[in-house]
């Protein structure tokens, strides 16, 4: 198997690995941000260029560096790659440049987007965007459309990731929605106004990264972390029924795909159990949802009764975590 260096770290990966899915089997602050690659949906990446890494070394065999910045989601780990991402600074200079472009169209919506709290682009803004804008144009706006009767599309959030598109090519029978016209007044959208309908459609607000598509049913009823996460299922012959239902009490506010450490989807869920599945009587709860100690949704969220009454917080997935190590 070929051994691949990301930030003077050493690991050893099946072959076909790609240098993104490298760094998250190291894990830790080494992963390159991702807003377009998605594990479970073929043809996905290379669209946000967020996940740009410096190749310092091809391989053993051919030592030369790549001549530019290359999308880690897409090449493959050659047995003796060096890779620098976070230890680069010509890689965290084209970072911030990716993302003030991400976020020249973007609305400053956050205190009204139901995302807000669990937003990819949040993230990627905090960490490497600028305080204050360079653009002084006029942004792109788009008319709020309901593309379905549980789907609320907010174009003027859109990052055109593509991930949507994938999700109705790839889980429903007919796609009726994708990427209209070119340019900067490219958009997602239905092809004269049809609606989605199909029994997975609800699965493109799980991938969407940001705010652009909501649950109409969870629209404005509360903020992320104010709810309480819990795992739970039920017997489905559509879908799997496993999932997270998020709870104000007993009330179940909405339903979601249960998510990975890579927060992707574990198993695509129907539109029966996202939609109409709101009452406890119909879910068996098995415990609460595993959240990221980062993430703003932790706060006064515990997993285990244990970690309250002994005053122990710390993530278990956290410890021991490799740092990239700096080279002096």
């Amino acid at each position: 198997m070929p051994k691949v260096t990301i930030d003077n770290i050493e690991i050893e990966v099946p072959e076909g690995t790609t240098i993104l899915n490298a760094a998250r089997m190291i894990g830790g602050k080494i992963v390159p941000p991702a807003m377009c690659y998605y594990t479970k949906l073929k043809n996905t990446g290379g669209f946000c260029r967020t996940c740009l890494v410096k190749v310092v070394q091809g391989s053993a065999k051919d030592p030369r560096p790549m001549p530019k910045l290359v999308v880690s989601c897409s090449t493959m780990v050659q047995d003796g790659m060096v890779v620098q991402n976070i230890t680069s600074p010509e890689v965290l200079e084209a970072r911030k440049g990716v993302v003030e472009f991400l976020l020249i169209n973007h609305p400053l919506d956050c205190p009204i987007c139901d995302q807000a709290g669990e937003c990819k682009l949040q993230d990627l803004g905090y960490e490497h965007g600028l305080q204050k804008t360079r653009y002084e144009f006029r942004r792109r706006t788009f008319e709020m459309e309901d593309i379905g009767d549980k789907i609320k599309l907010h174009m003027n959030r859109c990052i055109l990731c593509y991930r949507c598109v994938r999700v109705a090519e790839q889980l429903t029978d007919k796609r009726v929605h994708g990427v209209m016209n070119r340019g900067d007044v490219a958009e997602i959208s239905t092809y004269i106004h049809h609606a989605i309908d199909n029994d997975f459609s609800g699965n493109m607000i799980d991938v969407c990264p940001v705010g652009a598509l909501t649950d109409k049913t969870f629209r404005f009823k509360s903020r992320v972390w104010y709810v309480k996460p819990m795992d739970a299922h039920r017997d489905c012959k559509k879908c799997c029924g496993k999932v997270a239902i998020w709870m104000k009490g007993d009330e179940i506010l909405r339903v979601t795909a249960r998510m990975d450490e890579n927060q992707e989807v574990e198993e695509f869920i129907c539109n029966e159990c996202r939609f109409e599945k709101k009452k406890a009587e119909d879910w068996v709860i098995e415990k609460p949802t595993h959240i990221d100690r980062h993430s703003v949704i932790a706060q006064n969220h515990y997993e285990k009764l244990e970690q309250l009454k002994l005053g122990k917080f710390t993530d278990p997935k956290m410890i021991d975590k490799p740092e990239p190590k700096l080279l002096k």
